[in-house]
């Protein structure tokens, strides 16, 4: 069992996918930055000065009632939120990982090389060439 079980790990598949886990890890942390404090602040601004991140409704008050200026007040007093900013945040995340996925798909499959074409196999003689042949060879003997 411990040898089927490092035949499978040391599989290139298996590594493979670990390397590819680990570097999603590092790649969705970069996006998360950007969208957070790059992409985020200037749509906020433009369409009026909003932050998404502290984009919420109070489903129920907390020990302090509101209003609340963000969503680590509203939760620390013990509101009840839908932090639906946060939740558009993850969505344009989710985009840009997607695009920068298909865009390495498909430059992967642009570099990889076509394989080359099996050799066909030599079409069937015809049945009449097979019987031609068979009674040249009877007539030879």
């Amino acid at each position: 069992m411990l040898k089927e079980f490092k035949e499978f790990a040391m599989r290139g598949n298996v590594v493979d996918l670990a390397v590819g886990v680990v570097i999603g890890a590092a790649f969705g942390k970069i996006v998360d930055s950007l969208v957070k404090d790059v992409i985020m602040p200037p749509l906020g601004f433009i369409i009026g000065k909003v932050d998404f991140a502290n984009m919420f409704l109070v489903l129920a008050e907390g020990k302090t009632p509101g209003p609340y200026a963000s969503v680590d007040v509203a939760q620390k007093a013990g509101a009840v939120t839908l932090n639906y900013g946060v939740f558009i945040n993850t969505c344009i995340s989710f985009i840009i990982v997607a695009f920068a996925i298909f865009l390495v798909v498909k430059a992967m499959n642009k570099l990889k090389r076509d394989e080359p074409a099996a050799p066909e196999a030599p079409a069937a003689t015809p049945e009449d060439i097979v019987l031609l042949r068979e009674i040249r060879d009877a007539l030879k003997k």
